[in-house]
């Protein structure tokens, strides 16, 4: 039961555009306790038919950028490339420690940013 409630939890968040990682890799961590490489890879496996979807009604909506997006698709298929070997050549350790202080960096940087709409009412 807490595999379903684990990947309903990131679907939604995932459906929203907000990176279901953010859940799925910690609850997996937590509750479950693969080790850090699995729990990324079930993430990476989980990505894809749930962006498929959201990337599917995003279309329909008219919501992407496509000339905005090809540049960040093509770096980030690089970025891909060398991160995946840059992980597998970590220690599940390492890996978990980085993982936390990038989930801690973007929480910081969520809470303390300022949108564009409060900056002009400010």
């Amino acid at each position: 039961m807490i595999l379903f409630l684990i990947g309903l939890a990131a679907g939604i968040i995932s459906g929203m555009g907000i990176g279901g990682g953010t859940i799925l890799i910690p609850a997996l961590v937590i509750f479950i306790h693969p080790e850090q490489h699995i729990a990324q890879s079930v993430n990476l496996l989980f990505f894809i038919p749930t962006a498929m979807i959201a990337l599917v009604v995003h279309i329909r909506n008219r919501n992407i950028d496509f000339k905005l997006a090809f540049p960040i698709i093509v770096l980030g298929l690089a970025g891909s490339f060398i991160g995946s070997h840059l992980a597998i050549a970590l220690q599940a350790s390492v890996l978990k420690r980085l993982f936390a202080v990038f989930l801690l960096f973007m929480g910081c940087y969520e809470m303390f940013r300022k949108d564009k709409k409060t900056r002009s009412k400010i």
